[in-house]
């Protein structure tokens, strides 16, 4: 049950792993628009484009947030401009406790956890409880850094986050106004909330275990498949080896019209002689002065045409070898007048049993 469970838990974070990776690769390719709702003196809130720094025309009436709810009167219109964008809400210096914290230049790469410690100390808060950002903002002597600190009370900000996030926004930045805005920063980051990214992220999860599940199912139904076909087949090939074992059975015991067909072939090769033998013979028989220049095999005769000294003893040696029976002249034997040679045409019955070294 333990390794069950340790092998769901890893399926699991893999599976998150890629929903993570895919959305992030989505994301990338999509733009999205960005607003910030600048809070005012009097609490109620501006909406800009920070790319521009105006105030929209839309709405036209003050932006209140009050009990985690945007007044009704704007939500709708501020909802359609809001609807999937990137939003940043910029909140009052006088909401948040800012406070400088002197650290060695070296401590920026670890100023995340340096400040997270150091937040009970310098707020009221703990950790758990505080919404806390930082800046480094002042170089100060002797290689160190001054930063600013700013934090304030999660729950005092949460009602703002849920107000925007109820609109559609598809992230929402809280940020700090610096009491005397610097000309670097004029606000510090406190948190980042990304309720899109979220439900994407569930989104895209849900796909990839019916993927996975749709995947699984084609597995079983392929292996099941394969495994019918695999019996059907080994089944036909069974049946295959046994008819040919009959077969072979048949042959080996001479039963059968199969049967008669091998001994008449058997037979055959018996009585037919071989070229090679043939002509393995002549060498041996014909003597050193007889050239041939035709050679032929007609069924169980052999015919041969060339020249010699003596035709007339070429007859007796072919006789006189168990190989050839019955040599006789099939032409007429003739003699140049330029040369001391037969031209000869002989024929002989090849004999179908052979006695070796003959």
């Amino acid at each position: 049950m333990t390794s069950y469970r340790a092998i769901v838990e890893a399926a699991s974070r893999w599976i998150d792993r890629v929903a993570a990776t895919i959305l992030a690769g989505r994301e990338s390719f999509r733009t999205r628009p960005h607003f910030q709702l600048a809070e005012q003196q009097d609490g109620s809130f501006a909406l800009r484009e920070p790319s521009q720094g105006e105030i929209l025309d839309e709405p036209r009436q003050p932006i209140l947030i009050a009990g985690g709810r945007v007044d009704p009167a704007v939500a709708e219109k501020l909802a359609d401009s809001l609807r999937g964008a990137h939003v940043e809400l910029l909140l009052q210096p006088n909401r948040f406790i800012f406070r400088p914290l002197e650290l060695p230049r070296r401590a920026l790469d670890f100023i995340d956890g340096i400040v997270r410690s150091q937040i009970d100390r310098l707020t009221p808060w703990s950790p758990a409880e505080a919404a806390f950002g930082w800046h480094p903002s002042i170089d100060t002597a002797n290689d160190r850094i001054e930063v600013t600190i700013a934090a304030t009370a999660r729950v005092l900000i949460a009602p703002f986050l849920s107000a925007i996030t109820a609109l559609g926004a598809e992230t929402v930045i809280v940020s700090a106004a610096l009491p005397q805005p610097a000309p670097d920063i004029a606000a510090i980051k406190i948190c980042e909330q990304k309720t899109g990214q979220t439900a994407g992220l569930a989104r895209i999860r849900r796909i990839l275990i019916g993927l996975i599940a749709g995947g699984g199912a084609l597995a079983s139904v392929s292996l099941a498949v394969n495994a019918i076909a695999g019996g059907a087949l080994e089944t036909q090939r069974d049946d295959l080896a046994r008819r040919i074992e009959e077969r072979r059975a048949v042959l080996r015991h001479g039963q059968g019209g199969t049967s008669e067909a091998v001994r008449s072939l058997e037979q055959h090769k018996r009585e037919t002689s071989s070229s090679v033998i043939v002509i393995e013979a002549l060498s041996r028989v014909l003597p050193d002065d007889t050239y041939l220049t035709e050679l032929r095999i007609l069924g169980d005769k052999v015919q041969i045409v060339g020249v010699t000294k003596s035709a007339p003893a070429l007859i007796r040696l072919i006789e006189q070898t168990s190989h050839f029976s019955r040599a006789t002249f099939f032409a007429p034997t003739t003699r140049s007048l330029t040369e001391q040679r037969e031209h000869f045409h002989i024929e002989a019955h090849i004999e179908p049993v052979y006695t070796p070294g003959l």
